[in-house]
């Protein structure tokens, strides 16, 4: 256990934000999403704007007084919500080999529609903490209403990234789930398996966590959600929350868009089951694909070689386990929030639970690095 909060609290800049933030106890629903570490040590950590109130959506952790808190990242300015140029929610990320982060900007706030210009790819260099370029994703390849981009996976060698749209952006309305191909070289995206079944959410799923019903009061659909990029760039693997398989397809295949949409659907393999609702996913640099297991309160790992899905760790406190990552010394770095009892309706969290929200890191082993540093 690295760090854990009975709730999230800034490193605010001025008293008056401070006041506020814990006034309307706005940290009720600040959520920490996607965890990564960089290249120098620095942990970070996003934090969606699902609700209003949320201070800064982008943030690396920082020590005060032996407390681990929350700084905005890159600063509070690229945090100002309501200003599309900056960033306005944001869940995935990827730092990649170079020492770059790609952040995926939601671009809705509280479920709102996504304005215009909002939805975008921000590329930060963390070397020289620089803007490298801010990309806008375009209603027709994400549907401002419609859209709830959620996680992506970088590839430098033939300078592609891929997204996952989960579709859930609009609450009690339709879901329309997706995968979104981004090509560096062109600066264009595509869209592909809209609404396919394996990036829709599994009909008339429901799931439990330690015997209770994950959202009592309406049923939980969430689409195309984990992602992870095979260590030679070949396969793409991915996942919904509101299931629990594993599908597959050849990147070659999506990295041509001249490639027909039905050939894409067509060539998606289901892998098989991973026994688990997911919701995060990181393969390393061997080929192995962890994912987080929020039934079974930990991390798993599938095996191509062998075509083997097992169960890495657990425990009790673990509870929805959001994101993995690695560290740069073979261990995993990995975050459980209980999205399930802070966005229940009422909520079920305990606040007075000092392991509410817990970054973990576990060792896996010597050499052990995201599939970004494969040769």
């Amino acid at each position: 256990m690295v760090y854990h909060w009975n709730h999230l609290d800034w490193n605010f800049p001025d008293f008056n934000m401070k006041q506020d933030f814990e006034a309307k106890q706005n940290w009720k629903h600040a959520m920490p999403g996607g965890i990564k570490v960089d290249q120098q040590g620095n942990t970070y950590v996003s934090v969606p704007r699902w609700t209003p109130g949320i201070p800064a959506t982008m943030n690396r952790i920082v020590c005060k007084n032996g407390r681990p808190l929350l700084e905005a990242f890159p600063s509070w300015q690229w945090n100002k919500a309501g200003n599309v140029s900056v960033l306005q929610s944001v869940l995935g990320y990827e730092i990649d080999e170079r020492n770059r982060m790609w952040i995926l900007d939601q671009g809705k706030i509280a479920y709102a529609p996504s304005p215009d210009g909002s939805q975008k790819l921000v590329l930060w260099d963390l070397n020289t903490n620089t803007l490298l370029e801010s990309i806008k994703i375009p209603y027709e390849i994400a549907p401002y209403r419609t859209s709830f981009l959620n996680d992506l996976v970088v590839d430098n060698r033939h300078g592609f990234v891929y997204i996952t749209d989960s579709g859930n952006g609009w609450p009690g309305h339709q879901l329309e789930g997706g995968i979104i191909v981004y090509n560096m070289k062109t600066k264009t995206f595509r869209r592909v398996l809209d609404r396919h079944y394996s990036t829709q959410d599994f009909p008339q799923f429901h799931f439990d966590i330690d015997n209770q019903l994950v959202f009592h009061d309406r049923p939980i659909r969430i689409g195309a959600d984990g992602i992870a990029l095979s260590a030679d760039r070949s396969t793409l693997y991915y996942c919904q929350v509101t299931g629990r398989n594993l599908y597959s397809v050849d990147t070659a295949l999506l990295r041509n868009f001249n490639t027909p949409l039905t050939q894409i659907s067509e060539s998606v393999r289901a892998v098989g089951s991973k026994g688990t609702t997911t919701d995060g996913m990181h393969a390393d640099n061997q080929g192995n694909v962890f994912y987080t297991m929020l039934e079974g309160k930990g991390v798993g790992v599938y095996t191509p070689k062998t075509h083997r899905f097992h169960k890495l760790l657990s425990d009790d406190r673990m509870l929805w386990v959001d994101g993995v990552a690695f560290d740069q010394k073979g261990s995993i770095v990995f975050n459980s929030n209980k999205l399930h009892q802070m966005f229940d309706k009422p909520q079920t969290i305990d606040w007075n639970y000092p392991y509410n929200l817990i970054i973990w890191k576990s060792f896996v082993g010597n050499g052990i690095k995201s599939y970004t540093y494969a040769h």
